[in-house]
């Protein structure tokens, strides 16, 4: 059984460790856009130079981002998704096409993604074993670690 106060083990939790934070998410939406250089993060995410420093420091080292040098006189790098951080692209295009349905208006959108057929995004998650759109009403959880329910600790 769960000791007393220990939270429930979640993957969700693991990976906001990691990228959970406002500059952590900005970087990767930057670097994804193909602006990896340290002088370009700080002007389009507006993160003070050493908070942005200790967040690419983690995500390099939570293997997200890769530094690849692109000037060797004076040894300068710039930051690329690895296969990691691409795969949380996605997430992200869902985070902002949350935001655009309730925060903001048709008229005050930021930016428009565009898919390769040539048509705006609109993300969706879907099953892909059957390939219907994921929503509330169709998921059941099932905890798998011992001493867990979807309530929450319970005895062994």
């Amino acid at each position: 059984m769960p000791a007393s106060g220990d939270p429930r083990p979640c993957s969700i939790a693991d990976t906001l460790a990691i990228v959970g934070e406002k500059y952590s998410l900005l970087v990767l939406r930057e670097v994804c856009l193909g602006n990896g250089r340290f002088d370009q993060l700080v002007r389009n995410i507006g993160a003070p130079r050493d908070v942005l420093a200790t967040r690419l420091r983690r995500l390099v080292d939570a293997g997200v981002l890769a530094k690849h040098v692109y000037n060797e006189r004076p040894r300068r790098f710039e930051y690329r998704p690895t296969q990691a951080g691409l795969e949380l692209e996605p997430v992200l295009m869902t985070l902002m096409a949350w935001g655009d349905r309730h925060l903001r208006t048709d008229d005050d959108r930021p930016m428009v993604i565009e898919h390769a057929c040539g048509q705006t995004l609109v993300p969706a998650v879907t099953c892909t074993a059957c390939g219907t759109e994921v929503s509330h009403g169709n998921l059941r959880a099932h905890p798998q670690t011992p001493g867990w329910s979807v309530k929450g600790p319970t005895a062994l």
